[in-house]
């Protein structure tokens, strides 16, 4: 699904897609995966997500919907919380905006949502549902700075303000897993459980509550959009270490399209948005965790 071509609502000298990503501060690291910007600079974007983390975004033009893979659809708002997916999500945007958002690690998400998190899985929400109006006066600062460097700031600040701990996160777990999940080109189960010596029954329960996903479904994702990263980069599974990752050919292209929304042969033939993420996802490498600029 690709509608991002330039047309005649494109104003001259713009792109028709801009895509920046920024690293957090430091003392954000083990919260924030990445700062962005994004210029819609056209009458209408239709594209589809790869499977991904909890977002949090603010966007100038609130006239569009994300749909998941289960079907369910949400409207965009100014301010948004949109949480783990499963699956490919279309992102709609029915005019011109400017978006600017940060992804959230597990123990920034566990930090946002608490025990809620799971329940968002595959959904998105109004964040003035949760912040109520003072939202907007962020929403209005960000969007209204003088540049990416002014709205760092304040998105740096915005997050220092919310994501607060209740609660120290298990680091040990969530670092035991980012480690299972870049470890094999293909995660087990069973690998994970001996790794973290607790009941199959916690890790799941653990799991869900950073991830938002059961283990299995997480390594599912994890393996896909490694893949879908490496392709779009124009690697061979083999350069990238998943030549072992899928069954056959077929498993290859239904795993990459169910969550990362294009087949192998589409990644090799990018869209503005696909070459824009690609692109700023490698030039966050040695800045960020690598199982957030490899993916």
């Amino acid at each position: 699904m690709s509608d991002t071509s330039a047309s005649s609502g494109q104003m001259s000298g713009e792109q028709p897609f801009e895509l920046h990503y920024f690293p957090p501060d430091p003392d954000l690291a083990d919260m924030v995966s990445s700062f962005y910007c994004a210029r819609i600079n056209m009458p209408r974007f239709d594209e589809y997500e790869r499977a991904d983390r909890p977002q949090f975004r603010f966007t100038t033009g609130a006239d569009g919907e994300y749909v998941f893979s289960d079907g369910h659809s949400s409207t965009v708002r100014r301010a948004n919380i949109v949480g783990p997916t499963s699956g490919r999500v279309r992102a709609i945007s029915n005019s011109p905006t400017r978006i600017f958002g940060f992804g959230m690690l597990p123990a920034g998400w566990a930090a946002l949502m608490g025990s809620h998190g799971e329940k968002l899985t595959d959904r998105a929400i109004d964040a003035a549902d949760l912040f109520g109006d003072w939202i907007n006066e962020v929403a209005d600062a960000i969007l209204g700075a003088a540049n990416d460097e002014a709205r760092l700031i304040i998105g740096n600040n915005f997050v220092r303000a919310v994501l607060k701990q209740t609660e120290a996160p298990a680091m040990w777990f969530i670092r035991t897993v980012d480690e299972w999940l870049t470890r094999s080109a293909s995660p087990q189960v069973h690998d994970l459980v001996e790794a973290t010596g607790m009941s199959i029954r916690s890790v799941e329960r653990m799991t869900k509550h950073y991830y938002g996903l059961s283990p299995r479904m997480l390594a599912r994702k994890y393996r896909a959009v490694r893949a879908a990263a490496a392709l779009a980069r124009g690697e061979t599974l083999d350069e990238a270490q998943l030549g072992d990752a899928f069954y056959d050919q077929s498993h290859l292209i239904r795993e990459i399209k169910r969550f990362a929304g294009a087949t192998p042969g589409q990644l090799g033939k990018p869209t503005l948005y696909t070459e824009a993420t690609t692109k700023g996802r490698k030039q966050l490498a040695g800045k960020v965790s690598p199982i957030v600029s490899e993916t």
